[in-house]
C-alpha cells in the first residue's frame, strides 16, 4: 500500500533517482578481494587443464560447466573490485601522484574480460601481475610499504601484500 502511495506520488512530483555503491560510504578499500578472485581464476584455469586428460562424459562435462562459470564470476569480482577503488578512492591527489592508474584499471579490465573468455593460464596470471600493481599503488597511496610472496595456498603465485606493523 505504501509502495503505491509512493509510486503514485513519484508520478506527480518525479523524484529524482538516486543510486550508490553502498548506501553509508564505509571508506574501507582493500584491493586483496581483486587478488584472491585473480588467484582464483588461475587456479580455476589449472583445474579446467586437468580435465583434459579426464573421460569425455558427463561428469567431465559438468564439471567443466561449473569451474567455467566459477572463472567467469571471479573475473566480474576482480573488475567490480577493481572499479569501485578506483573510482570510489582514487581522488585527485592519488591521480597526480600515479597518473597511470587510468590506464592501468583499463588494462585490468581488458586482462580479466580475456582471463573470462579463454582457459589460458598466462592469461590469468597476467591479470594476477596487473591487479598486483594497483595494489601495490594503492597500499602506497596509504603510505603502507608492501613486498611480494608466494601465496600461502594453490595456485602459489606471487602476490603483493602490505607490509602491517603490529600495534605497540
Amino acid at each position: 500500500m505504501l509502495h503505491n502511495l509512493l509510486a503514485k506520488m513519484d508520478t506527480l512530483v518525479g523524484f529524482e533517482e538516486a543510486s550508490a555503491h553502498c548506501d553509508i560510504p564505509c571508506k574501507i578499500y582493500d584491493p586483496a578481494t581483486a587478488q584472491i578472485a585473480a588467484l582464483t581464476v588461475i587456479r580455476l584455469v589449472d583445474l579446467l587443464e586437468e580435465l583434459k586428460s579426464a573421460p569425455a562424459d558427463v561428469n567431465t562435462m559438468a564439471k567443466v560447466s561449473r569451474l567455467a562459470k566459477e572463472k567467469e564470476a571471479h573475473g566480474l569480482i576482480v573488475k567490480e573490485e577493481i572499479r569501485v577503488i578506483w573510482g570510489d578512492y582514487f581522488k585527485q591527489p592519488q591521480i597526480e601522484k600515479f597518473p597511470q592508474i587510468h590506464e592501468l584499471t583499463h588494462n585490468i579490465m581488458l586482462a580479466a574480460s580475456k582471463a573470462k573468455q579463454e582457459i589460458n593460464r598466462d592469461d590469468a596470471v597476467k591479470l594476477l601481475e596487473l591487479v598486483n600493481q594497483f595494489a601495490e599503488i594503492f597500499w602506497e597511496t596509504k603510505g603502507v610499504a608492501t613486498f611480494r610472496a608466494k601465496c600461502p595456498y594453490l595456485p602459489e603465485e606471487i602476490t603483493v601484500y602490505p607490509q602491517l606493523t603490529p600495534e605497540a
